[in-house]
């Protein structure tokens, strides 16, 4: 995790008539998910992390509607909340469960305990809702390595209460690891798990090659790189085209490697290999880049993120694999959802996210294209406001050009309109900047004024202004996606200010004289 810290399937809802015993549904339906996943888990796909150190998440209706709205289909928690399990009933959104690291002695030491834990977070609500995944804790051999000899045993027991509810084949059980419990890892071809952990890793990941099931590794280039500055370039580690003299190559194997994430993955292969196991494929349960950092960490930046997890969103679902393995692309689960405003610092901890916790995006993701992950690109999403500490003056007449020549619509900030509070410059401006930019449709150049403004995907909407630029989605909206009648996302952010000042009477004249003839003639 990100120093400390779905996936189920497809139910089709079969209406049979109600003669129909609710045995015989039930059985269908874990038909139906077998055959699905059969077909579905042979690709890669990008899911989500989803943390709840958020001082105002959503509530569990709202938070999977937000996740069906942005067409993610895969999600991993820290925990087995049940609120969000029962949520997920009846969705295609696919959920890795979670045994949190301090419950681990009571499963580890207790079938009963794990027969337990299976009954009330799994066969509860299988397969309405749809677990596939079940995490044994998270990073245990390095952060709590005392508890080390308890999990294995945590793993089988769980896994026998799997195999007593006839589950054991369509949910699987591991653990994800940390990245340091692999040590030497570039070149890839000379990597180990560190020997002091042979013990744990034998049986372990023997256990994985006989079930079927992943291992889990939470990989983060951008640790790599803040550890290594001047020995790994920020271009491998970001996915960024490099021309063949910055590949990295493996002096042993002769493979290019074009960047960091295919490295750790392979290392993790090599490393598999080196204790004689060749069948478990590796799953990246973490993955991530932080937007905000404080000052040791000026690579933690919106522009870097962005980089970095819209290229690994391609990455993957371009389904090339690694230089080792080109034909195992591994699927990964992006650290995060949500920034979670309430971890402790550095600063970086709390600014992992895709997502403010009112769903607005943290920055511009650009997929567009890259499959059905994040279909409603936040590339889309964006806004047009006034840049922080320009003058008032300088402002105004950028604001009386808008409304005037450049004919934004700016009746909604004139007195007694929605958006006339606050009144001030600033927020005027904004909005006329954000009216012209969207009239534009969001062209080149069209968010500017001479260097006053700047794009935003914090949506600036506040109370019941909505900009121009808005696709907010109330509370009141419904939205039927595949057949289920879902409720909209919380609603966003409030913003407010608190200066005051007037709109000129010069953009008042403009704005009466342009907005008639430009009326009259469509």
């Amino acid at each position: 995790m990100a120093n400390s810290k779905l996936t189920t399937y497809l139910i089709l809802i079969i209406c049979f008539s109600f003669t129909v015993p609710s045995t015989a549904k039930t059985s269908t339906l874990v038909q139906e998910i077998k055959q699905q996943s059969q077909v579905q888990d042979k690709e890669p796909f990008v899911g989500v992390n989803l943390g709840t150190d958020v001082s105002d998440l959503l509530s569990a209706t709202d938070l999977v509607s937000f996740l069906q709205v942005q067409k993610i289909s895969h999600i991993r928690l820290y925990d087995a909340n049940q609120d969000i399990l029962k949520a997920l009933a009846k969705t295609k959104i696919r959920v890795i469960i979670s045994v949190p690291n301090n419950q681990l002695l009571a499963i580890g030491s207790s079938n009963t305990t794990a027969a337990s834990w299976i009954d009330r977070y799994v066969v509860a609500y299988y397969p309405e809702t749809l677990i596939t995944g079940i995490a044994v804790g998270d990073e245990v051999l390095t952060t709590v390595p005392s508890s080390a000899p308890l999990l294995l045993p945590a793993i089988q027991s769980l896994y026998g209460a799997l195999v007593a509810a006839n589950l054991h084949t369509q949910i699987k059980v591991s653990t994800p690891h940390a990245a340091s419990i692999i040590l030497d890892t570039f070149p890839p071809s000379q990597a180990y798990f560190n020997q002091s952990l042979t013990s744990v890793m034998v049986p372990l990941l023997q256990f994985l090659s006989r079930t079927g099931s992943p291992l889990m590794m939470n990989l983060y280039p951008y640790y790599v790189f803040m550890e290594n500055k001047g020995v790994v370039p920020l271009d491998n580690s970001l996915f960024k085209p490099l021309t063949p003299s910055k590949e990295m190559v493996d002096p042993n194997t002769l493979l290019h490697y074009t960047n960091v994430l295919d490295a750790m993955i392979d290392a993790a292969y090599v490393s598999m290999k080196n204790l004689n196991v060749t069948d478990v494929v590796v799953l990246v349960t973490e993955s991530g880049w932080p937007s905000k950092g404080d000052s040791k960490e000026p690579y933690a930046t919106k522009d870097n993120a962005d980089t970095y997890n819209s290229n690994l969103i391609k990455h993957v679902l371009d389904r090339s694999g690694t230089p080792l393995h080109p034909e195992i692309t591994s699927s990964v689960y992006i650290y995060e959802l949500f920034n979670e405003n309430l971890r402790s610092p550095p600063v970086s901890e709390a600014n992992w996210g895709l997502f403010y916790s009112n769903s607005t995006p943290v920055y511009l993701l650009h997929v567009s294209g890259s499959g059905t992950f994040l279909a409603n690109d936040t590339t889309n999403q964006t806004f047009c406001i006034t840049m922080d500490g320009v003058d008032s003056k300088t402002l105004q007449t950028a604001l009386d050009w808008a409304c005037g020549p450049g004919r934004a619509n700016c009746s909604e900030i004139q007195p007694g309109e929605s958006c006339y509070q606050p009144n001030n410059v600033k927020n005027h401006a904004s909005y006329a900047f954000d009216s012209y930019y969207q009239m534009e449709g969001k062209a080149s150049g069209s968010c500017d004024f001479k260097g006053v403004a700047m794009i935003t995907t914090t949506d600036p909407s506040h109370g019941s202004c909505v900009f121009p630029g808005s696709k907010m989605v109330s509370n009141k909206t419904r939205t039927v996606l595949n057949s289920t009648e879902v409720s909209g996302a919380a609603e966003r952010l409030k913003f407010s200010t608190f200066h005051g000042s007037q709109i000129s009477a010069t953009t008042v004249a403009f704005s009466i004289l342009l907005l008639i003839p430009f009326v009259t003639t469509r």
